[in-house]
Formats: C-alpha cells, structure tokens, sequence
C-alpha cells in the first residue's frame, strides 16, 4: 500500500515542472531586472527542501503506518474510491490544512517549526522549496481524523501530495490578481499577503488550494500596498542550520527567561510576540493598534 502511495506521488511527477518555472522565473527576472532572486538565499531555500525531502522520508513513513493502523482498525464508515469522494478528500484535506496552518501561526510551538518557510526576504518560485525540518514530526497529527473516518491512508497522502503541488504556483510575483479565480482559489495575489511582515498582513490568507475557508473563518486579507517580505524580526543569515532552529533557541530563551511556570507554559501555547515582562507584540495587537 505505502509503495503505491509513493508510484503515485503528484510531487514526483511535478519536479520537472519546478525546474522549468524556476528557470523560466530566473531567465525573466534577467531580462527585466527584477531583482526577484538572491543567489544565497536561492541557494538555502532548495537546501531547507532537501532537507525535508530526507527527513519526510521518515516522518511520511511514520505517518502512514499510523493512519493504517487507524483505517484498518478504527474507522467509521466505509469510503468509497469514487469521484465524490475524491471531491470530499479534497475539502477534508484542505480544511484541515487550513486549521494547522493558522495554528502554526497563532501557537508559538508551532510557529518555531513554521517560520522557517517564512525568513526569506524574497518571493519567487525557490521560496516555495524551503521547507520546514520541525514540522514533518508534528503536522501529521492534524491528519489523523481522516483516516478515522474512513478516507484510504495511500489517497490521503496522494491529496496532500497534490496540495503541495498546487502551492508551489502562487509563489511568484509575477503573476497579477486574477479576477473571479480570486474569491475561490489560493492565488499569488494572496499567497503575497501571507509572507508580508506590513501588520494588516500578518496571520492572513492561510489557504492551501482553496481561499474559501480564510474568507468563511476571518482571516482573508486582500492585496492592497506592495508586500514587504520575511519575518517581523528578520535572521538576515542564509546558514540552513540557522534558519532552521533560530527560533527554537529564542523560544528556549524565552522559556529559561520566565520565572512562573505558567508563564513558560504560555511561552510554547501563545502566539509569537507574547511576552510575561514586556510589551505584547502580537500579531492582533499590532492590528488592533493599527486601527486605533
């Protein structure tokens, strides 16, 4: 079952075509000096997805076991492979999607894993490569309900594999808005205004495929002033090793620094910016000030 999971993996397939968009981005970008690219930190976003590459190879692994384990013993109902319930694994598979990845943003333990995609200053095609090492080990536990019930772990992993594919595409600002595909779909338009650091920006437009759910649930935020792009506070290193775990040395400060042990608990489940001595900075604060 994992090897047909694997022979069916979209994101193999699609390699090529990353190749190809990449160039195709870099060649324009020469031509019209756009100043999209930065050779290094090109460079650290294909080696933070290499990285993940390898360690998926464990986590993914891992992950799937778990799902069988569950879908063999525990689930539902029986789910047929029919074209409706591709239609339903999609929504299942992107709603879920959409609630981690608001998470990854609003808890800081999460967000120590999930920054990392974010501390580039640049938005091109590479920044779609560079992958979280922290999150293949806690990320598969949001999945865990859909084997639950009843969904095939190998067509789970086919789904998230082609969600990955599709989120490649609105890394790019050389695509404009487009029009109607906006109020339904994932575009670059609003994949800029999630890696903006501008505070109307911050925690908005956590779509995977579909931008439906940030507009059901609060947090689509539409393009308006030019992004600025990275983190509030930004490594300003392209040292893998350092984007990878800057943040989980600052949270750790952060945790050694709190006396309370409530506090330091608040530290790991609050949002980024929160702090026990100091002033709070975050990302609704700095959007309830901004509209003061």
């Amino acid at each position: 079952m994992f090897n047909e999971a694997i022979t069916n993996d979209p994101t193999v397939f699609a390699i090529p075509v990353f190749s190809a968009l990449i160039i195709i981005e870099i060649v324009i970008n020469a031509k019209k000096n756009l100043n999209l690219y930065k050779f290094k930190d090109s460079a650290a976003n294909i080696t933070m997805g290499l990285g993940s590459v390898v360690i998926g190879l464990l986590t993914k692994t891992f992950a799937f076991f778990v799902f069988v384990w569950i879908y063999e013993f525990h689930h539902l109902f029986e789910i047929p492979n029919t074209w409706w319930m591709w239609g339903l694994l999609l929504l299942a598979d992107d709603v879920t999607f959409y609630w981690y990845h608001r998470l990854a943003h609003q808890i800081r333990f999460f967000w120590a894993a999930h920054v990392q995609h974010h501390s580039s200053e640049h938005m091109n095609f590479s920044v779609a490569l560079r992958q979280s090492w922290g999150e293949p080990f806690i990320k598969f536990l949001f999945w865990i309900w859909l084997p639950f019930i009843g969904f095939n772990p190998v067509y789970i992993l086919i789904m998230q594999a082609i969600s990955l594919v599709y989120q490649f595409i609105p890394h790019t600002k050389l695509i404009g808005k487009l029009g109607p595909i906006e109020w339904v779909f994932n575009t670059p338009s609003h994949h800029r205004v999630h890696h903006a650091t501008q505070v109307q920006y911050l925690d908005k437009n956590h779509a995977g495929i579909l931008i439906i759910w940030d507009r059901m649930f609060g947090t689509f935020q539409k393009e308006i002033e030019v992004p600025t792009y990275g983190i509030t506070v930004n490594i300003n290193s392209f040292n893998p090793l350092k984007i990878a775990s800057h943040e989980y040395i600052s949270l750790w400060q952060d945790i050694r620094r709190a006396k309370k042990f409530s506090d330091k608990i608040k530290y790991l489940i609050n949002p980024p910016g929160w702090s026990h001595d100091g002033e709070n900075r975050t990302s609704k604060e700095l959007q309830r000030q901004l509209i003061k």
